[in-house]
């Protein structure tokens, strides 16, 4: 019966982000413009700063309450959320352009010929992928090296603040500096040496400096990855664009790769994650060929 609520509840939520992401590309200002009212990153930033006070303040809540007050601060938030979608606009093309959108199946084709979006996808996969056992075994990993819950709470408070520090303030000045080709490769190598010293040590010091790191392996590849699919999709398939991209670029990833990760672990301990460190080397050669297009070309 859980299992059936959980899926229903996924599926209900499930076109919020992409759906989301596509309004908030559409009202954000284009890479390179300058003086802008509003940019992806700050959107997304702050949502991530939601997510981390809502995990500081549900826990306190849990703390008075028990954990069953989480489903009710759940539907709450939900029913104060319906209301408000009604104000959000419609977004139309750029140039009144407001042709019939293409079928599912013909825009899903039109993308599938896109290489730009396809190494973006494919990125994803193997970045955002690589965080699975950390997602899944940080916790055990640390509880074994003898770091307490509270202090395990921090670690995971520090990821969170980087990804928000990277989204506001950080990551679009850093990709109009070094391109999305650099802005990738630098998230390919941070993991790199993010789950390698997750492999080889829980010395409390070590993990509070890579923790950080998420920063770059999460937030600033998710920017990037925006820039380039605004850049390279037709406006009316970003909503497609977004959906591949977070279920097959993110979702359906992670949840193989945590399938894997539980014998993984099971066999080889923290020493598993060397295999997404594996995953975010094998990225490196591929942010090579990355390439914005032509500004027109989209």
């Amino acid at each position: 019966m859980l299992i059936a609520v959980g899926v229903l509840h996924s599926a209900a939520l499930a076109p919020l982000p992409p759906l989301s992401d596509t309004l908030a590309l559409g009202a954000a200002a284009p890479a390179g413009s300058s003086g802008a009212i509003i940019h992806y990153g700050w959107l997304r930033g702050c949502g991530s700063a939601a997510f981390a006070l809502g995990l500081v303040l549900s826990g306190q809540v849990i703390g008075h309450f028990g954990i069953v007050v989480i489903v009710w601060l759940n539907a709450a938030l939900l029913a104060a959320a319906a209301p408000m979608a009604l104000g959000v606009p419609q977004l139309l093309a750029t140039g009144g352009d407001v042709r019939a959108t293409p079928s599912q199946v013909r825009g899903v084709g039109v993308l599938l010929r896109l290489p730009l979006y396809l190494k973006m996808v494919l990125l994803a996969m193997l970045i955002l992928g690589s965080h699975a056992m950390h997602d899944s075994f940080a916790m055990i990993r640390w509880s074994r090296a003898g770091i307490s819950p509270g202090t395990s709470g921090i670690l995971w408070s520090l990821s969170v603040a980087a990804e928000v520090v990277v989204f506001l303030l950080v990551g679009r000045p850093l990709i109009d500096r070094i391109g999305p080709a650099g802005a990738a490769m630098l998230s390919a190598g941070a993991g790199v040496v993010r789950w390698a010293v997750m492999a080889e040590t829980a010395w409390l010091p070590a993990v509070a400096a890579i923790e950080p790191l998420h920063g770059l392996t999460f937030a600033l590849l998710h920017l990037t990855c925006m820039r380039l699919l605004a850049q390279c999709v037709p406006r009316h398939l970003e909503a497609t664009a977004l959906t591949i991209y977070g279920t097959v670029g993110i979702g359906i990833a992670t949840a193989l790769l945590t399938l894997a990760c539980g014998p993984i672990f099971e066999r080889f301990g923290a020493h598993g994650f060397w295999a997404m460190a594996a995953l975010c080397a094998a990225a490196l050669p591929l942010t090579l060929t990355l390439r914005e297009p032509m500004a027109g070309s989209r």
